[in-house]
C-alpha cells in the first residue's frame, strides 16, 4: 500500500511557494532491494506549524508526496536502523536503510544522559526488541525472560511468576514500565504474569548494580519496560486473537491517532486461562488455577522539537479461582473455593525540555495503586450456589499505593568530553490492610544523585556516580558508582561497572503477615536493611558493518556480595511458620557468553552459555557454606524463507540443575536442588495483504515440561505448608495460533 496523497501542511507557508513533486526510493544497503511497507514520518520543518505525515512505501519501496519546503522524513522499519534525512522540494533520491546487527543499533533510555545506541552506552544493556517478542509469541514479561540467559523464572500457585538474575531473587531486581517502579510484590517478588506486552516497544535488561540511579531493589539490575508512543503514524489501529490449546483465550485491540504535534492512544485487552492440572482430572483442584485478566491503556503526548509531554494511565484487573475438592464434613456435595482479585492502576506524566543541543530536563511524576483481595465462599456443588464463608481468617484485603517525583538535569560543555547529571528520585510508599501492623504503615525513599561522565579521550569513557539517601526507617549509607568503558578498537569493546548497592526492608517483609492453606509467613519488624557491593566486567565485540555476514560475542563476569540479606526461614516445623531474618554474607559470581552469527538476510543464530555461583555465609549457622554452581544454556535462530515469505523461529534453554540454600528450623544451611530440564518452543509466521494480517502458529514446551523434581532440603516444599518434592515450571505441551491486524496511515 502507498499512499501519494499531497503533503498540504508543508505547502501553507504563508506565500504563494508552489508544491513540488518527491519521489524517494527505499533499498537495503546489503542486497541492494527495495524496502517494501516501510514507515515514512515527514514533518515540516519550513515553518513553525510542526504538522506532519504519515506514509507506507510501497511495494518497490516507493514513496511520493508534494512538498513547497523542506521536510525532514524518518523512515523505520523492524530490523533496520531508523533513516533521518532532509528532503528538498522536487527532490528525487535513493534513501539507503542499513539492517541491525544483533540490536546493537537500537536506541535505549534507561539509566541514560540522553537517548542512546547500545553499543555506544557505557552501561552493557540488552535489548529484547518487538521482532523477538513478536516472534516467541510472549504474552507476559515472564515468558519474555524465562528462556534468556543467567535468568531463572519461578512459578508459585497462587502467588504467580518471578525470576532470578545473576543468582539473585526477585526482590533485588527493580522492574520499571516506562521509567516507572511497578509495585505489589509477594513474597517480595513481582508477579510477572500480570505485565502484559500487548503494548510494547522492546524491553531493556541492565544486569548488575543501578542503586545509584534506580535506588532501592536494583542490586542485581533494572528491566526497564518501553511502551509504544502514540506520534510515529497519523493513525493506526492494531487488533490480536490469540489461541493456546491448554485453554488460554486472549483478544487485544486499541489504536491511535495524531494531528499536528499532539497524539492519543487506547488499547485494550482480555486474556483467559482456564486453569491447569496434572492431578486427575476428576478432582476440582488445578495446579494452575483459572485466570481473567483485563488491561487497558490511555496516553496523550505533545511533543515539539524541544518538548515532549506525556500523560498516561493504566488500569490492570485479575481474577484468579482456586477450587476446593469436595468435603467429606458435608458429604462431598460442598467445598471451599477462594477468589483472588488484583487491582493495579497507574497515572503517571512526563515532561522533557531540550534547551540546547547539550542540556535537557527530564521531570517525572506517578501515582501507583494495588490491592489484593481474598474472598472465601463454601460451595455448593449441587445447585452451584455460594455464600461468603464468614470467619475473618478466610477473608483478606491488602492494598499499597506508591508517590514517586522523579527529575534530572543532563548538560555537557562544548568541548563533549565532560557531562553531568543531576537528580532527585522521592518514593513514598504505604501500605493498608488488616494483616499489616496498625494496620497501615508507611516508608519514604528520598534520594538525590548526580553522576559525571568525563571522556579524556576519544576511546575511553569514564563514569562516576554518587547518592544520597535518606530513608525513613533506615539510615543509609552514601551509594557510589563507577563505570568504565573502553573502546579497544571499533567493534571491540570493554566496560566495567562497580557500585555499593542499599535496600531498605519492604513493608511486606517488615509489617504483613500472609497465611492460607499453601502460606504461612510472618514479617518481621527487626530486620536490617541490606547493602552490597557489586563489581561487572563486559567484553564485547559486535561489528554492525552492513555486509550479509556478521558475527559477534559478549563476555560478561559478575561478582556480587550482599550483607545482611534479607531471606526467609522455617521457624518452627510444626507447626509450619516462616518469617524473614537477616544472612550475615551473601555471595554470587559466575560469567556468561554469547555467540552471535548472522547471515543477511536469510539467518541469524545466538547461542550462550552462563555459570552462576551462589554462597551464604553466616557466623551462627552450621552447614554447608561453600559456592555451588548452576549452568544455563540458549540457543535461538531465526531464519527467513524469502521465495515464500515465511519466518522461522526457535528458542531452545537448557535449564541446568538448579541449587537454592536454605535456612531449616534448626538453623542449618541446606542445599535445595532443582532438577534440569530443557525447554523448546518452534513457531513459523507470515504476511498478508501488504502487511497488514500477520498469521503466526506454532508449539510452546515442546519437550512437554510440567513439574521439575527437588532434592535436599527439608522436603522441598520451600514455604508452602503443602510440601512436596517437586515444583512447577509449567503447563505442559501446547499449540498456539495467533493472528494480528495493522493498519497505519
Amino acid at each position: 500500500m502507498i499512499l501519494v496523497a499531497g503533503f498540504p501542511a508543508a505547502g501553507q507557508t504563508g506565500d504563494n511557494s508552489i508544491k513540488k513533486q518527491v519521489r524517494l526510493s527505499l533499498v537495503d544497503t546489503v542486497t541492494g532491494k527495495p524496502v517494501a511497507f516501510a514507515h515514512v514520518l515527514i514533518e515540516n520543518i519550513g515553518t513553525k506549524s510542526g504538522v506532519y505525515k504519515g506514509l507506507t512505501s510501497g511495494e518497490k519501496g516507493m514513496v511520493n508526496f508534494s512538498t513547497a519546503v523542506p521536510v525532514k522524513i524518518t523512515a523505520t522499519f523492524v530490523g533496520y536502523q531508523n533513516l533521518v534525512d532532509t528532503i528538498y522540494p522536487g527532490e528525487h533520491k535513493k534513501l539507503f536503510m542499513s539492517p541491525t546487527v544483533y540490536n546493537v543499533d537500537e536506541v535505549v533510555i534507561t539509566a541514560q544522559y540522553q537517548p542512546e545506541t547500545v553499543d555506544k552506552s557505557i552501561y552493557k544493556i540488552k535489548v529484547l526488541g518487538s521482532q523477538t517478542i513478536n516472534q516467541k509469541a510472549a504474552v507476559n514479561l515472564n515468558e519474555m525472560l524465562a528462556g534468556e540467559l543467567n535468568i531463572r523464572s519461578t512459578h508459585d500457585n497462587v502467588l504467580g511468576s518471578s525470576i532470578s538474575m545473576q543468582g539473585l531473587s526477585g526482590e533485588h531486581v527493580k522492574f520499571l514500565v516506562d521509567g516507572v517502579p511497578v509495585i505489589g510484590r509477594q513474597n517480595g517478588n513481582i508477579d510477572l504474569q500480570q505485565l502484559n506486552l500487548q503494548n510494547i516497544d522492546h524491553i531493556e535488561i541492565i544486569q548488575g548494580p543501578m542503586s545509584v540511579v534506580y535506588g532501592s531493589n536494583a542490586l542485581a539490575g533494572v528491566i526497564n519496560i518501553i511502551t509504544k508512543e502514540s506520534d510515529k503514524q497519523k493513525m493506526s489501529l492494531n487488533a490480536e486473537a490469540y489461541y493456546e490449546s491448554v485453554g488460554a483465550y486472549n483478544f487485544t485491540g486499541g489504536g491511535s491517532y495524531a494531528k499536528n504535534r499532539n497524539s492519543f492512544l487506547l488499547n485494550a485487552g482480555r486474556n483467559f486461562f482456564d486453569g491447569f492440572s496434572t492431578n486427575d482430572s476428576a478432582t476440582r483442584f488445578m495446579q494452575w488455577k483459572p485466570k481473567l485478566q483485563w488491561d487497558f491503556e490511555g496516553s496523550y503526548m505533545y511533543k515539539s522539537p524541544k518538548t515532549k509531554l506525556r500523560l498516561s494511565g493504566n488500569y490492570f484487573y485479575e481474577k484468579i479461582q482456586d477450587k476446593g475438592n469436595p468435603l467429606e464434613v458435608f458429604n462431598y456435595d460442598k467445598a471451599f473455593d477462594k477468589y483472588f482479585y488484583t487491582n493495579r492502576f497507574v497515572i503517571r506524566s512526563e515532561w522533557t525540555q531540550l534547551f540546547n543541543k547539550r542540556a535537557n530536563l527530564n521531570l517525572m511524576s506517578a501515582y501507583s495503586y494495588y490491592s489484593r483481595i481474598k474472598n472465601t465462599f463454601l460451595k455448593d456443588l449441587t445447585n452451584l450456589g455460594e455464600s461468603l464463608v464468614p470467619e475473618s481468617a478466610k477473608q483478606d484485603t491488602s492494598r499499597f499505593d506508591n508517590i514517586l517525583l522523579r527529575g534530572d538535569y543532563n548538560n555537557s560543555l562544548k568541548n563533549g568530553k565532560l557531562q553531568y547529571k543531576l537528580g532527585i528520585d522521592l518514593n513514598r510508599e504505604t501500605g493498608y490492610g488488616k494483616r499489616i501492623k496498625d494496620y497501615s504503615q508507611e516508608i519514604g525513599d528520598y534520594a538525590a544523585f548526580i553522576s559525571l561522565n568525563y571522556i579524556p579521550v576519544p576511546v575511553l569513557n569514564i563514569q562516576p556516580g554518587l547518592r544520597v539517601i535518606y530513608n525513613t526507617k533506615y539510615k543509609a549509607p552514601l551509594v557510589y558508582s563507577l563505570n568504565i568503558k573502553w573502546n579497544i578498537t571499533e567493534p571491540l569493546s570493554l566496560r566495567l561497572s562497580t557500585a555499593k548497592g542499599f535496600r531498605a526492608p519492604s513493608l511486606k517483609e517488615l509489617y504483613l503477615d500472609f497465611v492460607d492453606v499453601n502460606h504461612n509467613i510472618h514479617g518481621n519488624e527487626n530486620l536490617q536493611a541490606e547493602t552490597s557491593t557489586n563489581i561487572n566486567l563486559a567484553l564485547g565485540y559486535n561489528p554492525h558493518r552492513p555486509s550479509a555476514y556478521n558475527w559477534g560475542f559478549d563476555l560478561g563476569l559478575f561478582y556480587n556480595h550482599i550483607r545482611n540479606k534479607i531471606e526467609l526461614m522455617m521457624i518452627t516445623a510444626d507447626p509450619l511458620l516462616y518469617s524473614y531474618i537477616n544472612i550475615d554474607q551473601f555471595y554470587t559470581q559466575g560469567f556468561e557468553l554469547n555467540f552471535n552469527n548472522s547471515i543477511y538476510p536469510w539467518l541469524r543464530l545466538k547461542a550462550g552459555y552462563s555459570l552462576t555461583g551462589r554462597k551464604q555465609v553466616d557466623i551462627e549457622v552450621s552447614g554447608n557454606q561453600d559456592f555451588i554452581y548452576s549452568t544455563d544454556v540458549t540457543l535461538q535462530a531465526n531464519y527467513n524463507w524469502h521465495k515464500t515469505d515465511l519466518n522461522f523461529s526457535l528458542f531452545y534453554k537448557y535449564n541446568g540443575a538448579y541449587p537454592q540454600l536454605v535456612l531449616n528450623d534448626k538453623e542449618q544451611t541446606e542445599v535445595s536442588t532443582t532438577a534440569p530440564y530443557n525447554s523448546l518452543d518452534i513457531s513459523t509466521n507470515r504476511w498478508f495483504l501488504k502487511r497488514m494480517i500477520n498469521v503466526q502458529m506454532g508449539v510452546k514446551n515442546l519437550f512437554n515440561n510440567t513439574d521439575v523434581l527437588i532434592n535436599g532440603g527439608s522436603g522441598g516444599g520451600g514455604i508452602h505448608s503443602g510440601g512436596g518434592g517437586s515444583v512447577p515450571v509449567n503447563w505442559g505441551r501446547t499449540f498456539f495460533v495467533r493472528v494480528r491486524f495493522l493498519f497505519n496511515r
